[in-house]
C-alpha cells in the first residue's frame, strides 16, 4: 500500500463528508467551509505527510524537510506508521466531527512490521508541529466586513441576498505555505470599456439561466452567443462549488492528480513530493486569491448585467429615461449548480465571494501546472503537454448526483487530448458558462476569443505564477516553507 496515497484518499472523503449531511442533524456548518479553508487544510495535512515520511526515508530526492524546525525519527521508524500519524493527528484536529472516520481509516490502514510505535511516535510530533505553524492563521468570517456600495463592487447574489462574503480578510492576513513572494494581477478591464462590454456581452449570452434564454436580444447588432450543450456541459464538470457530496474546487483537482500519478506509477518519494506540491500550491491560492479579490472588489455578472446601465443600483450616478441595451434587469446565471440539494426549489447561485480573479481559474492553473512541471513537459510553460492522456469522471456527472431538480445527470466521460493544458483552459471558462464570472476572471482573451496568459489578467496567470513559484524554490524536488509575511 502507498500510504500517500491511502491517506490522499482519506482527506479527499473528509472533504466530501464535510459538505454533506451528518445523519439526524441537519446540514450544519462545513468545518473547512469553502475553497479557501479547504485548500487550507489539505496543505497542512499533505505537507506534514511529507515531513513525516521525508523524515524517515532521509532520502537526498526528499530534501529538504518542509517545517524548519522538524522534529527528528529514531532509527528504525516506521515511514507508512508515521505518515499515518500525522495525516491523522491534522485530520483530526481540522475536523473533529469526523474523528470515528479517521480511527477506522488508521484502524483499515494495515500497517505492519517493525518501527511501528516509533513511526507513530515522529508522525504524531510531525502533525502536532504542522498545526502549531499554521495555528495564527485567520478564518473565513466577515465580522468587520462591510461592502462597498460603489458601482462595479461585490455584493450579495440577488437570489440570495442574506449570504454574507466568504473570507474577506483571509487571503490578507495568511501567511504564505511555499510562495516566495505575494504574487499580485493588475486590474481588470475597466467598467465600460470595450474589453470588458466584450466580456459582458459574451456571458449574458453564455452564462444565462435556460428559462431566460429567450429574452436575449435578436436583432443585430445586440445579438448574442448562446451557450451550446458542450459548454453547459462543461460548466457543470468542474463546479464542486461546494454541495453535498462532492465538496470544493480542491478535492476535483486532487482527484485529477491521484489519476495521473496512478497511470505513472509513481513511487511513495513520488507522491510525497508531488501531492505536497499540489496542495502547498492550492494552500497559497487560497491566499492570493483571495487577496486580490478583496482588493479589486468586483462584482459578479449576476449585479454586473442587471446593474449595467447607470440608473441602476444603490448608488446609481445617473438617473435616465432609457435604459442601456446592455443592461437586463431581469438577468439571471445558469448558476453554481446545487447538486444533490435536499430543497427540489433550490436554485442554482453565485458564489459569496468577489469576481476577479476566479478561485477555480487560480486553483486548478496552480495545481495542474505543477503536475506539469513535476513530470517535466511543460515546455515553454504555457503549451499543450501529454501528461494527462486518460479520461476522467467528474462527481457532477457520474451518473449518481442529481441536480436540484432531482434529476440523476448522466454518467460524463471526458477525454483531454491537449492534456492538463486543455484542463486549465477548459476549467477557467467553466465559470463563465455558469454565469458566475467574467472571462477576465479567468485570463484575458485575444482577438480569436483563446487565452492570453501573457498578460497578468486573471486566475490562470496567477496560477501559473504561483506554480512556478513554488517548483523552482523546491528545485523541483520538495515545497520549501514559505517566509512570506501577510499583507499589512
Amino acid at each position: 500500500m502507498d500510504p500517500i496515497l491511502y491517506w490522499n484518499n482519506v482527506a479527499l472523503e473528509t472533504n466530501r463528508r464535510d459538505f454533506s449531511n451528518v445523519p439526524g442533524t441537519d446540514k450544519p456548518s462545513p468545518e473547512q467551509g469553502g475553497p479557501t479553508l479547504s485548500a487550507r487544510a489539505l496543505a497542512i495535512v499533505h505537507l506534514a505527510m511529507y515531513d513525516a515520511h521525508a523524515g524517515v526515508a532521509n532520502n537526498a530526492a526528499l530534501l529538504p524537510r518542509y517545517l524548519p524546525t522538524p522534529p527528528d525519527p529514531v532509527p528504525g521508524a516506521s515511514a507508512a506508521a508515521a505518515v499515518a500519524a500525522a495525516a491523522h493527528a491534522c485530520l483530526s484536529a481540522l475536523f473533529p466531527r469526523q474523528k470515528p472516520h479517521f480511527d477506522a481509516a488508521h484502524l483499515a490502514a494495515g500497517l505492519g512490521g517493525p518501527g511501528l510505535a516509533e513511526g507513530h511516535a515522529f508522525g504524531l510530533a510531525v502533525g502536532q508541529a504542522m498545526l502549531a505553524d499554521r495555528a495564527g492563521d485567520p478564518g473565513a468570517s466577515d465580522n468587520g466586513y462591510a461592502t462597498s456600495m460603489q458601482r462595479g463592487a461585490h455584493r450579495p447574489d440577488p437570489v440570495n441576498p442574506g449570504q454574507g462574503f466568504h473570507a474577506p480578510f483571509y487571503g490578507a492576513r495568511s501567511k504564505g505555505f511555499a510562495i516566495t513572494a505575494r504574487h499580485e494581477l493588475d486590474a481588470p478591464p475597466a467598467l465600460g470599456s470595450t474589453e470588458y462590454d466584450k466580456s459582458l456581452k459574451q456571458v449574458r449570452g453564455k452564462g444565462i439561466a435556460p428559462e431566460l434564454m429567450g429574452t436575449l436580444p435578436t436583432t443585430p447588432p445586440a445579438t448574442f452567443s448562446k451557450r451550446t450543450v458542450d459548454e453547459t456541459l462543461i460548466g457543470l464538470y468542474w463546479a464542486y462549488d461546494g454541495p453535498r457530496e462532492l465538496g470544493t474546487p480542491p478535492r476535483l483537482y486532487n482527484q485529477v492528480v491521484r489519476q495521473v500519478a496512478i497511470a505513472k506509477g509513481n513511487t511513495v518519494d513520488d507522491n510525497a513530493r508531488l501531492f505536497a506540491l499540489v496542495n502547498a500550491a492550492m494552500g497559497d491560492a487560497g491566499i492570493l486569491a483571495w487577496d486580490q479579490k478583496y482588493i479589486h472588489d468586483v462584482w459578479r455578472p449576476v449585479l454586473g448585467i442587471r446593474e449595467y446601465d447607470a440608473s441602476m443600483g444603490p448608488a446609481a450616478p445617473t438617473p435616465t429615461h432609457d435604459i442601456n441595451d446592455a443592461c437586463d434587469p431581469g438577468w439571471l446565471p445558469l448558476g453554481a449548480p446545487a447538486s444533490n440539494s435536499a430543497d427540489r426549489n433550490a436554485a442554482n447561485a453565485t458564489p459569496n465571494f468577489p469576481a476577479y480573479p476566479s478561485g477555480h481559474a487560480t486553483f486548478g492553473a496552480a495545481a495542474f501546472h505543477i503536475v506539469r512541471l513535476f513530470y517535466g513537459v511543460a515546455v515553454g510553460n504555457r503549451v499543450m503537454d501529454t501528461v494527462f492522456t486518460e479520461t476522467f469522471v467528474s462527481d457532477e456527472i457520474n451518473g449518481v448526483t442529481r441536480d436540484n431538480a432531482g434529476a440523476v445527470r448522466p454518467r460524463h466521460v471526458r477525454k483531454f487530448p491537449q492534456g492538463m493544458w486543455q484542463m486549465i483552459v477548459e476549467n477557467g471558462f467553466s465559470r463563465i458558462f455558469l454565469g458566475v464570472h467574467w472571462s477576465f476572471d479567468a485570463f484575458a482573451l485575444d482577438a480569436t476569443g483563446k487565452p492570453d496568459v501573457t498578460r497578468n489578467i486573471g486566475g490562470v496567470p496567477l496560477g501559473l505564477k504561483i506554480a512556478e513559484d513554488i517548483f523552482a524554490a523546491g528545485a523541483g524536488k520538495a515545497p520549501v516553507k514559505s517566509t512570506v509575511p501577510p499583507r499589512t
